[in-house]
């Protein structure tokens, strides 16, 4: 096989070798060979390093590159692949047979620049440790600033990194300055000087041995599945299937994100800081996401670069109520060292880069964050929280990589100022539900009959999105297959739906009553209830054996499979017990709440306000183990508290009131039913008063806060549609903003089940969440009250706007969209123009920063050609240069109503510019058109002038950051004032 049909045939083999360890070192070296035998220019090896981006997606560029340049090219990197990565037989990857190259360019080797160049791959091997040596050389001699030296010290580089940012500088600087850089490595060989560095960071062997323990316990640990029980022994590797992981919606970096970029450089935001939050709603993974983090560094396949990794359960940090040292916390709660105990901490203090701690389910732990209590010794011995707390602050062990999971809403400004990144799971992808099912189900019939099962219904395919949703409907696939009271649709339905499967399964009949199945069991289910009702007011989630007494939780309740042992939390005092998933404890707790006949009246009135939960707990001795009096962190379980809620609606709406008619008394049922109906309605009333008047000539706003999404979830819970009716019946507004709020499927849904009946068409902005295209799809029912709709920073493919269109043609007041910030591609551009030929009363289209080519501008110019209404077009940041502009500008010829164009940062260069100057001399709507950041010369502009000179209508054409010299700018400026730069 030829080597360039090698690297096509093989890429997907070839970028997993590169990037398994999730470090980039094999691809630094790779681009290393390549740069000695000149195959890269030093732009395009710039092009391929970049700071921030994903690994594979610089490996891939990398493989593109290659692949363009050529046979020669193509067979000098699979002689570097083959050098680089000998292993890489081991994971299927057989290289080609041919000449090796590897050595060839050394001959044509002169000056000491070109040394530096010829025998990088071997001089990144020398000055790896001896990196101070030679800056100090450079600095002495006036090569070097001390900002070079600083910048090429920055701890986030390895040392191998470190080395050749070096030569990357001594590279610009010149001869001399390469010179003593060869001056200094041969002194050091010459010397036979072996560098202190290399010494420190071998490790004593009784670190060795430690770190052998280490993996070996967290691997433990870790191999089999531990979320949702795990009491089935799956392992890990079976069930694992990777959710969706997002950056900020304002960080550059773009594409998808894996395992490895949680702890690397992508989306770094702070980079004196060490802690990266991973945060994510209850059930979206994270516990699943860090046990697998956990286990591919005890293997050694990944996170190579953190010589150790101690993980830890906020949870269960609960439980410590001692104070510890940094070194007791981490040696008792995690691996003893046999031996030489105080050794293995000095390294760790020595080399704190090397070391990464993980701390699970911070929402959980009963402290809020707090920088008051400062400690910075790790011998000083202190309460859990407070180590907790300067270890995330960097005050403790600074430079030791923390990750962190949590709920968004536990994380308040006081901690994320002290973080490196952010990184949100945001579920399962479509193909991550697909992928989940199918390793549930081995048998391919089942998985196919429940795979079409969800995708027939968007509602259930949205709720899957989340995992635990998505191993509850997996777990009950008979219930779901037999459709015996319809599909679930709501989020109480499908817990209902566990609900019943877990009990029938300890039946020890078959009931044919409909509700007969609860009957059966309702004294274990107040059981469990009462526990999980207290546990949710006290903040507790982990149960001793006395705190099951006191709730007079049986064994044989405890065979539902509900409760299971908490694992690694057994003690001399006994057992200790939790629920599958903190979401079951809530839907118990609710399940109390509207079955109990012994619940305080206030219970829900207080449950939906929020204030003073724990007050409606009943008191009891069996919490104070877990919570004492000035401990409480209300704010920071209004998550769980919600989620209770939430749960509450559900189970008193009026389709599920045939369960509770031979469980509770009917007036009382009714009565907390019409206390919930109170409650969602006086809050969503306070949500509407707190509008503010608009301001004099603009529309009428309401910017929304997560507290009102939540009510509409409740509200879609009950699935009362004359209640959200009622409530939306008051609302008038223009405009709903609703940016931010952490929307997804199943958020949508609910959302398009209450909007729907708003008197009045309203703009809906759903910026910087994560509908994705099922949850476009599920909006699609409130589309027609919509008559602009903002979904920018959401993850929308053409799948999404296929939807959207078919549907939008069909609503007369949809007229306006914008989709900047999404993963959109010429393929959908069909779509858009035949919008736009069909709808004549769309106003407006903003498409900005997706990936349009000059293909989908042609598509789109189609549309244009017989549209007469549209205003704006915006097509930023897109790359349909000029052959894209050339087509816009054709078909907007004698366009008598678009008032604003905009295609910056398009590629576009003069021949796009003088297509657009002739548009501009027939339009007679045109006010302004924006060109910044193109590459448009002094001919393009020329063309504009011109053009502007019969064109008085248009106020400004925008040309900031294009191919122009200063003196040009100041030319042009001075004949055209319209034209900006």
């Amino acid at each position: 096989m030829m080597a360039q049909e090698y690297v096509l045939k093989r890429r997907t083999e070839i970028l997993g070798a590169v990037c398994a360890s999730g470090s980039a070192e094999h691809l630094e070296r790779i681009l290393d060979v390549l740069l000695a035998h000149r195959e890269l220019s030093w732009e395009e090896y710039q092009s391929i390093q970049v700071q921030g981006r994903p690994l594979h997606t610089n490996a891939r560029h990398l493989l593109d590159l290659v692949y363009t340049k050529g046979l020669a090219t193509c067979q000098i990197f699979v002689d570097a692949l083959q050098q680089v990565l000998p292993e890489c037989h081991g994971v299927g990857l057989c290289f080609p047979g041919g000449v090796s190259k590897v050595e060839e360019s050394k001959d044509a080797v002169r000056t000491s620049t070109e040394t530096l160049l010829g025998q990088r791959p071997v001089l990144v091997g020398k000055l790896q440790g001896c990196v101070d040596g030679a800056l100090e050389a450079l600095l002495q001699l006036g090569h070097f600033t001390s900002e070079d030296c600083d910048e090429i010290r920055l701890p986030i580089h390895t040392p191998s990194q470190q080395a050749r940012r070096l030569l990357d500088h001594v590279g610009s600087k010149g001869e001399s300055a390469a010179n003593v850089v060869l001056q200094y490595i041969g002194h050091k060989q010459r010397s036979g000087g072996s560098n202190q560095t290399e010494e420190k960071l071998t490790p004593p062997t009784e670190f060795l041995k430690f770190q052998k323990k280490l993996r070996s316990s967290v691997s433990a640990q870790s191999s089999f599945l531990s979320t949702y029980g795990g009491t089935s022994h799956m392992p890990l590797d079976d069930i694992y299937t990777q959710g969706q992981l997002e950056l900020p919606h304002d960080c550059k970096v773009r594409g998808d994100l894996d395992l490895g970029d949680i702890v690397g450089t992508a989306g770094t935001m702070n980079e004196e800081a060490d802690t990266v939050l991973v945060s994510g709603d209850a059930g979206s993974g994270k516990s699943t996401l860090l046990q697998k983090l956990h286990l591919v560094w005890a293997r050694g396949s990944a996170l190579s670069e953190f010589l150790l990794l101690f993980p830890f359960s906020c949870r269960k940090l609960n439980f410590e109520l001692k104070e510890l040292s940094v070194q007791d916390l981490l040696f008792q709660h995690c691996c003893w060292p046999d031996r030489e105990q105080e050794e293995i901490f000095r390294f760790i203090l020595d080399h704190p880069d090397a070391v990464i701690f993980t701390f699970d389910g911070l929402d959980e732990l009963k402290q809020s964050f707090s920088d008051g209590h400062r400690i910075c010794c790790p011998t000083q011995a202190a309460p859990v929280h407070v180590l907790l707390f300067n270890l995330l602050q960097g005050s403790l062990m600074k430079g030791v990589r923390k990750v962190v999971t949590s709920r968004p809403e536990a994380v308040g400004p006081i901690l994320k100022k002290h973080l490196r990144k952010e990184i949100f799971l945001k579920g399962f992808s479509p193909n991550g539900i697909d992928c989940f099912v199918k390793k549930q189900h081995h048998d391919a019939v089942v998985a196919a009959k429940v795979l079409a099962s969800i995708q027939a219904n968007t509602a259930l395919l949205g709720l899957c999105h989340s995992p635990v949703l998505c191993w509850i409907v997996s777990q009950c696939h008979k219930e779901l297959l037999g459709c015996g009271d319809g599909t679930p649709q709501t989020i109480t339905d499908v817990y209902l739906m566990i609900l019943q499967h877990f009990l029938q399964h300890q039946s020890s009949f078959k009931t044919s009553k409909v509700s007969g199945w609860l009957q059966e069991h309702l004294t274990t289910v107040l059981h469990l209830g009462q526990l999980a009702f207290q546990g949710v007011g006290a903040s507790c989630y982990i149960f001793s054996s006395s705190d099951l007494d006191v709730c007079n939780v049986t064994e044989k309740d405890i065979c539902t499979g509900f409760l299971i042992q908490s694992k690694d939390m057994s003690d001399r005092h006994g057992q200790r017990y939790e629920f599958r998933h903190v979401t079951m404890q809530c839907f118990f707790a609710a399940l109390y709440i509207v079955l109990s006949n012994n619940a305080d009246r206030s219970t829900i009135t207080k449950l939906f306000e929020l204030h003073d939960m724990t007050e409606t707990c009943f008191s009891s001795t069996c919490f104070t183990s877990c919570l004492t009096s000035d401990q409480q962190k209300t704010s920071a379980e209004t998550p769980n508290l919600q989620i209770t809620a939430t749960f509450v609606s559900g189970l008193l709406s009026q389709r599920h009131r045939h369960l509770w008619s031979v469980c509770s008394q009917t007036p009382l049922m009714d009565r907390k039913v019409q206390q919930v109906v109170k409650c969602l309605s006086k809050g969503m009333q306070r949500h509407f008063k707190s509008i503010p008047p608009p301001v004099q000539g603009e529309k009428k706003s309401m910017h929304a806060m997560p507290g009102f999404v939540w009510l509409i979830k409740c509200i879609y819970e009950m699935q009362e549609s004359k209640m959200a009716k009622e409530v939306l019946s008051k609302l008038e507004v223009d405009h709903l903003k609703l940016t931010y709020c952490n929307i997804g499927p199943v958020e949508c849904t609910a959302l398009a089940y209450v909007l729907q009946h708003l008197r009045n068409p309203v703009g809906i902005q759903l910026d910087d969440n994560s509908v994705g295209d099922v949850g476009v799809e599920q909006l699609l029912p409130c589309l027609h009250i919509c008559n602009s709709l903002y979904l920018r920073n959401n993850n929308i493919t053409d799948e999404g706007i296929r939807k959207l269109i078919a549907k939008g043609l069909q609503c007369d007041r949809f007229e306006k969209i914008a989709l900047f910030n999404n993963k959109l591609t010429d393929a959908c551009m069909q779509h858009f123009s035949h919008l736009l030929r069909n709808k004549q009363n769309f106003v407006s289209l903003r498409l900005g920063n997706n990936n349009i080519t000059s293909e989908g501008a042609k598509q789109l110019a189609r549309g244009l050609e017989s549209n007469q209404s549209l205003k704006f077009l915006g097509l930023w940041g897109n790359h349909i240069g000029d052959a894209g502009a050339e087509a816009i500008a054709g078909a907007l010829e004698g366009s008598k109503t678009l008032t604003w164009l905009s295609l910056v940062k398009n590629g576009v260069g003069s021949a796009g510019a003088c297509a657009l100057a002739k548009m501009i001399k027939s339009d007679t709507s045109l006010e302004e058109l924006w060109l910044t950041e193109n590459c448009i010369t002094r001919q393009g502009v020329e063309c504009l002038v011109q053009a502007l000179e019969h064109n008085t209508h248009v106020k400004s054409v925008w040309l900031i950051n294009n191919n122009l010299s200063v003196e040009e700018v100041a030319e042009m400026a001075q004949r055209e004032s319209r034209l900006i730069f």
